[in-house]
């Protein structure tokens, strides 16, 4: 019997979550390990251009991983798959189409793909795919896997009370305020097992207007792309609920300096490349010098106008 009576406690929300057949875990990185678990999978190959979290799951499967590299049109190069090998693919700000992707499914078979930066992209059938809410929602995890695999075994659910502080502390102050604690929870998942979503986060998903973030996102990106587009090297099309907007500039370090001087916060989304390639490979190009501006629910026109505005005269 559960608790009758005593103080309310957070409000119940009810609305339709996005995805609420899929299987609904803690975080990106444990539904490509929940991958590995129900596959057995052993060889992968893999972008360069991602971020570490990833490096940690496969290390911690004994996974053997080749790499690959991408071009500006933010597609893979032309492989060979190994008989036993998977194929990750990254949907970088959401540029692969529904049609390139059900071309690599029917030319490589086993490929795993990563809507990370494309969660209003429904999934292909027969595909599993991965999404990860944070990127896009103001929740502390979560992420929902597409595949037709079960682990055969129980998964513990994960708790967030405790790390919802920095969310909710920036809706009534300032990000700076409480960016360590953003960190940390990032760095938190390093080390985290597979678990379900937390009912916290689950029941956050319940209480978004999705409609209006995907609409507000997608008009956003077209604002930035009717405007940047003759001096943007990137050849875009405009997604649905876009991640952000790609702004590749030949001197993106100077640019995010002064960006940030003027409180524009520009984030390099793949440091570790800059390890793992040379200057030569088209990646450290590429990490380097696209800009990601922001252009989710939270800005409006005025917001967007005066970020290109900045952009034009930088």
């Amino acid at each position: 019997m559960k608790e009758i009576g005593g103080y309310i406690e957070f409000e119940t929300f009810r609305s339709k979550m996005l995805y609420d057949d899929g299987i609904k875990l803690n975080c990106g990185r444990n539904a490509f390990a929940y991958l590995i678990e129900t596959e057995n999978i052993k060889k992968v190959c893999f972008p360069k251009m991602m971020c570490d979290s990833d490096d940690k799951v496969l290390g911690d499967y004994g996974v053997e991983v080749r790499y690959y590299s991408i071009d500006r049109e933010l597609k893979m190069e032309d492989i060979v798959l190994e008989d036993d090998e998977w194929l990750y693919v990254v949907n970088y700000y959401g540029q692969l189409t529904d049609e390139y992707i059900k071309s690599l499914k029917k030319k490589y078979g086993r490929i795993i793909l990563d809507n990370a930066q494309a969660y209003f992209q429904r999934p292909v059938a027969g595909i599993d795919t991965v999404y990860t809410c944070r990127k896009f929602f103001g929740v502390p995890d979560g992420a929902v896997l597409y595949t037709d695999t079960r682990l055969d075994r129980e998964l513990p659910v994960d708790e967030s009370f405790s790390r919802i502080n920095f969310l909710v502390g920036r809706f009534e102050r300032t990000a700076s305020e409480f960016y360590c604690e953003y960190a940390a929870n990032n760095d938190l998942f390093f080390n985290e097992p597979i678990k379900r979503m937390s009912r916290l986060t689950e029941n956050l998903l319940r209480s978004i207007d999705y409609d209006f973030i995907e609409n507000r996102r997608t008009e956003n990106f077209t604002h930035y792309n009717e405007e940047l587009a003759s001096v943007n090297k990137l050849r875009l099309i405009v997604p649905r609920g876009a991640f952000m907007y790609p702004f590749y500039t030949e001197n993106g370090n100077e640019a995010r300096a002064i960006l940030k001087d003027m409180k524009i916060y520009i984030p390099t989304l793949w440091p570790n490349v800059f390890d793992k390639c040379t200057e030569n490979d088209a990646e450290y190009d590429l990490a380097e010098n696209i800009l990601p501006l922001p252009c989710d629910q939270r800005y409006s026109y005025d917001e967007i106008k005066y970020v290109i505005e900045v952009i034009k005269n930088v």
